[in-house]
Parts: structure tokens; sequence; C-alpha cells
């Protein structure tokens, strides 16, 4: 069953504290917590669609689809169908991970630097899809953007340089995050499941994983 709560933020929730819907197979439809946000997060045999589209309309799309049922809502044909109901596009289907926050700041030797520049790429990028952002630098070449996502909720992203891979600054990035947002608070992110590098770092930095997630974003 989802949240008692109804909603894409109570349900979220829920999850990054262990507790998941039932795993019955079904899929639980929500409205949107806004107006940029619209997608898809599959959990273990329940899937959860976040839209202002008629429930009906999710329903019978899903019900339409000759696949197995567990995979319905991530069904390249579903989120096709999606798409043209929405008007909107989605980039990818990504892994979505999550962690608790730590106590106490970042590893001084990071040596990370807030970067307060709105023409900043990294900053450009992350505003059309985050609130609250904030991107800092680091020594050795890597950047960490921590922002406001879905329903609220803390997301972080990281960016290693080519020179600087393999040597962990990617999972002390993803680690550093979870210094950097409110001590009581979860933060969330999202790993394109072909990118082994990210998804090893994330999990390194002691993000679990709960689900898949497709995101559908206003063209």
């Amino acid at each position: 069953m989802a949240s008692a709560s109804g909603t894409l933020g109570g349900i979220l929730d829920d999850a990054a504290r262990g507790r998941f819907p039932v795993a019955d197979g079904s899929t639980t439809v929500v409205p949107q917590p806004g107006h940029r946000d619209a997608g898809v997060v599959a959990f273990t045999a329940h899937s959860v669609v976040f839209t202002d589209e008629d429930p009906r309309w999710v329903r019978s799309a899903l019900g339409a689809l000759d696949c197995d049922p567990l995979a319905a809502s991530l069904n390249a044909r579903f989120l096709a169908a999606f798409m043209d109901r929405t008007g909107r596009t989605v980039d990818t289907v990504d892994l979505l991970t999550v962690a608790p926050a730590l106590p106490g700041g970042p590893v001084p030797g990071l040596g990370l630097r807030e970067i307060d520049d709105p023409d900043h790429p990294r900053v450009a990028r992350a505003r059309k899809r985050r609130d609250d952002v904030r991107v800092w630098a680091s020594d050795g070449g890597g950047v960490l953007v921590i922002g406001r996502g879905v329903a609220g909720r803390w997301e972080t992203s990281v960016e290693v340089g080519e020179d600087a891979r393999h040597r962990g600054l990617g999972r002390e990035l993803a680690r550093a995050a979870r210094h950097l947002v409110p001590h009581g608070d979860m933060v969330w992110a999202q790993q394109a499941p072909g990118n082994a590098r990210s998804v090893r770092a994330f999990q390194a930095a002691g993000y679990r994983p709960v689900g898949a997630e497709a995101l559908l974003f206003a063209r």
C-alpha cells in the first residue's frame, strides 16, 4: 500500500526510511508534487506514477501492454505514451539511491569552494530541475551539486574531470553531500545504471538503492 499521506513526498519519505509499498504487483497513481515534476518510481513489485493526468488513462495504458506487469510502468511503450500524452520528455531510467545526512562538515582535504555564479554551466543546468541549488568545486577537478528536487527532496550529483578519475574523488564528493544537508534529512541521488563508476561511487559513499525512476520534463 502507499504512504498514508497519499502523496509522492510521503511515499518517498517512507521509502528513504525503509518503509516500502507492499510488493503486490500493483501501481499507485498520485498527483504531481508540482508542475515541473511528473514520472514513475518503481520499487520492488510496486510502481508509483505521479501525474496530473486521469488515473484511468494511466491504468488503461498500462493494461494495454503485452509485457510483464511488474515491468509495465517503465516499459518503453508506456513511457512513450506518457510522453505523448503530456508533451514531456524522458532522459533516462535511473537507479534511485538515498542516504541519511551525516553530522559535521565534509572532509577538509577536499578543498570545497562554493560557486556563486548563476551563469556557471553547472548552476544553470541544475536550476532547470532543482530549487535552492548550490554548487561547490573541489581541489582536483570535482564538482558537487545539491538542490531541492522531486517533491522537495534533497538531491545531489557529482562530476569528476577525466584527469581526476580513479582516485576516489567521486566517492568523497558523494559522501560530502551527506554533510551538507540538514541533520536528520535524507539526500537522494540518481545514477544511470550504465554509469558503473557513478553507481559504485555512490554506494561506496553509503547511498542505498531503493528503486528506479524515470522523470518526465516539460519541453
